[in-house]
Formats: C-alpha cells, structure tokens, sequence
C-alpha cells in the first residue's frame, strides 16, 4: 500500500511541475494586436 502511495504521489507531482513550466511559457508582451508601424523598416540601401 506504501509503495502504490509513493507511486502516485510521484506522478502528481511531475503532473503539476510539468502543467507550471508548460503555463510559465506564455506571452509576456502587451495585449495589443500588431500595428502597420512594424513594417517601417530604416532602409540604408537602395530600393530597387
């Protein structure tokens, strides 16, 4: 009985580690959408 307690024990918690780096990955920027000033490049050369 111990050891099936240890068992599940163990397979909680890598559960739980492997749920809070999976929600640690998430987007850490503002929420707003893209604007059309991210395509203003400074363009050095010439345009052809």
């Amino acid at each position: 009985m111990n050891n099936s307690l240890l068992k599940r024990g163990t397979a909680v918690t890598l559960a739980i580690l492997l749920g809070l780096s999976v929600a640690a990955c998430g987007k850490k920027g503002p929420l707003e959408p893209p604007t059309d000033k991210g395509y203003e490049y400074p363009r050095d050369y010439p345009a052809q």
